[in-house]
């Protein structure tokens, strides 16, 4: 018998979930797209979640075509007689529900795993510590302005199952993968791009090896016909190389090597045939020498999947990021805004403030989650550009030791409670002309903010409103 009948064979038997027992651990978005595509196929579906059902949004979802079970309490009696279970990426794959349950014969899955088994299209994956969003959006943007049928998905939040009918074999997904979707993966993308890898997640995982670990198995099933994109400064990316069948190409901001670097300030694109020069560092919308490696990475990304040079440059200097991470918002009175309400550790504000080397007010402060602020207070007393540093929420105290403590010269101003337009109005007030305002709390929102999301839009409003009362609109 044909090796390949066999092997579709079986994917049709692991993925037929008519009258098939299926638990969902975890309701949100991965829980709905489950859902969803498990009742079209016959699945008899339980979904279990620790928040109780008035805590649950099932809005456009009729609820009564499924059991559930909810509360803290929910996996006390275990997953037994189940077929499938499909997990949230935030569930740990290892709890020993899980154990108990494959065991007793049940398929653990998740999502991401069920569309890798049915994907006609090929897989862009990116992971990485930072900077996967980013990076991800900027390959889609590239491909599409390509002119190729290009989607994006993923840990971004979007419904990647239904996007399967949608697909074909000339198609491209671009998917942005955590180490939490990752952890159980055992097939990897046709092109794997993996950007730094630092420590995070580690009240999930049980250490940083694990977390690396997980990580790795975006490149690990690759065959030879596929790619790997790593990141050469980084030595737990670099090292993915050893792991991969696929062809391997890196991106630097400080070596010259055989995939995208930067050299001068010039950005260069070496993919074995001949080297392009796509274009100067300045250019770039997107801020901070960070950033110079998710582009060089998407560039190689999208070489690879055949995009033209000329698309490359196109896309790259018109792209200005994702909402929320170091986002253009505007000029107002000739001093521009910066909207980094992602930003909620000490790192992200430090790669932030790094970007910039105009005169700057910086915007911190949010809900204390009990981290240590001394090595960002080191590094904006060292920045002599930062002429104002605004705080604000709850921590605005704890931020101030470390910015006094790091020997700051500058001017410092609390606004712990201040609404959103006040504390734009007087940035506005204390920044020269050709300055920069930057948002980069480096803490969460809680305090005041329901979440970073709706801390920036805040932060987005109270700019708009300032540029209409300068034009007069």
């Amino acid at each position: 018998m044909n090796p390949k009948f066999n092997i579709l064979v079986l994917l049709r038997l692991m993925t037929n979930f008519k009258n098939k027992k299926v638990a969902i651990l975890g309701w949100g978005i991965n829980g709905l797209d489950a859902s969803r595509y498990l009742i079209k196929h016959g699945g008899q579906i339980t979904i279990f979640d620790q928040k109780e059902k008035k805590d649950l949004n099932f809005s456009g979802f009729e609820i009564r075509k499924v059991k559930l079970v909810v509360g803290k309490d929910c996996l006390k009696k275990g997953l037994n007689n189940f077929d499938f279970i499909f997990r949230a990426p935030g569930v740990y794959r290892y709890r020993p529900e899980f154990s108990k349950a494959e065991e007793d014969g049940a398929v653990i899955t998740s999502v991401v795993k069920l569309f890798f088994d049915l994907c006609p299209a090929k897989i862009i994956g990116v992971t990485g510590t930072k900077g996967k969003g980013t990076t991800s959006t900027l390959i889609y943007e590239i491909l599409k302005n390509d002119g190729k049928d290009a989607y994006l998905g993923g840990n971004i939040g979007t419904s990647i199952l239904d996007l399967l009918p949608k697909l074909k074999q000339e198609s491209w997904v671009v998917l942005e993968l955590s180490s939490f979707q990752l952890i159980d993966m055992t097939k990897s993308p046709h092109i794997a791009v993996v950007l730094n890898i630092t420590e995070d997640h580690m009240d999930w995982h049980k250490n940083r090896m694990e977390y690396v670990e997980a990580k790795t198995n975006i490149v690990r099933y690759q065959r030879k016909k596929d790619f790997s994109v790593l990141a050469y400064d980084h030595k737990d990316s670099r090292n993915f190389s050893e792991l991969t069948k696929g062809s391997v190409f890196y991106f630097s901001n400080s070596q010259k090597v055989l995939g995208a670097y930067v050299y001068n300030g010039i950005i260069y694109l070496d993919v074995g045939k001949k080297i392009s020069e796509v274009g100067r560092v300045e250019n770039l919308l997107l801020r901070g020498e960070h950033n110079w490696e998710n582009v060089c990475a998407s560039i190689i990304a999208s070489r690879l999947a055949g995009v033209s040079i000329g698309s490359i440059k196109q896309s790259v200097f018109s792209f200005k990021g994702l909402e929320h991470r170091l986002e253009l918002v505007g000029k107002v009175n000739g001093v521009t805004f910066y909207n980094d309400s992602f930003s909620t550790n000490p790192q992200t504000t430090i790669a932030a403030i790094k970007s910039f080397e105009e005169p700057t007010t910086l915007i911190l402060g949010g809900s204390n989650k009990g981290l240590n602020y001394d090595e960002m207070g080191k590094e904006i007393a060292k920045r002599t550009n930062i002429k104002n540093t605004i705080l604000i929420g709850d921590i605005a105290e704890v931020i101030e030791k470390s910015i006094v403590k790091g020997k700051y010269k500058g001017q410092i101003l609390r606004f712990e409670k201040k609404d959103m337009k006040t504390i734009v109005k007087k940035c506005l007030e204390i920044t020269p002309t050709g300055g920069v305002i930057l948002l980069s709390p480096a803490t969460a929102s809680f305090d005041i903010f329901a979440n970073y999301k709706e801390r920036g839009r805040k932060f987005k409003e109270a700019v708009m409103k300032l540029k209409k009362n300068e034009t007069g609109l």
